[in-house]
């Protein structure tokens, strides 16, 4: 992961089985998670390593789309996501683990610049600490509707 991160948990009242159902169904994110406007597949079909879409936001007051890819798959236990945007790799890794009645599933958020000018460092810097709890927020919602989904299954 980038060094950079921010990592939140949930604890969902559903199987992992319920949880991976949800959190891998690209076609009803946008019904699913309330911070996404809308997503469109670019390629594959289904949820495997690389399969890539455009997921469209609106944080800070503005839409933004990203193209994201899926990295690395482990069914039921483990997967990540990337994108690459302005100058900077991003890395989100969901882990789901069994726990008494449900799961917990562990979501890290990491941001790492590609560039090394002093600028991007500065601009990262000046405005990594509202972004920081926008993201946050964003993250947190995503994960209470990943649980409603699942738990409602």
């Amino acid at each position: 992961m980038p060094n950079n991160e921010i990592q939140l948990n949930q604890h969902i009242k559903a199987t992992p089985a319920a949880v991976w159902a949800v959190l891998t169904d690209l076609d009803s994110a946008a019904t699913t998670l309330t911070g996404v406007l809308s997503l469109e597949r670019v390629s594959g079909e289904g949820y495997a390593v690389g399969t890539r879409w455009r997921e469209t936001r609106k944080m800070m007051g503005k839409e933004a789309t990203e193209e994201m890819w899926v990295a690395e798959v482990e069914p039921e236990r483990r997967t990540v996501v990337k994108a690459n945007s302005r100058g900077a790799d991003y890395t989100t890794c969901f882990t789901l683990t069994p726990s008494g009645d449900g799961t917990d599933l562990s979501m890290i958020f990491g941001a790492e610049s590609d560039t090394s000018s002093v600028l991007a460092k500065l601009l990262m810097k000046v405005f990594s600490g509202i972004a920081t709890k926008a993201t946050e927020k964003m993250m947190a919602q995503d994960l209470r509707d990943i649980a409603a989904a699942a738990e409602a299954r």
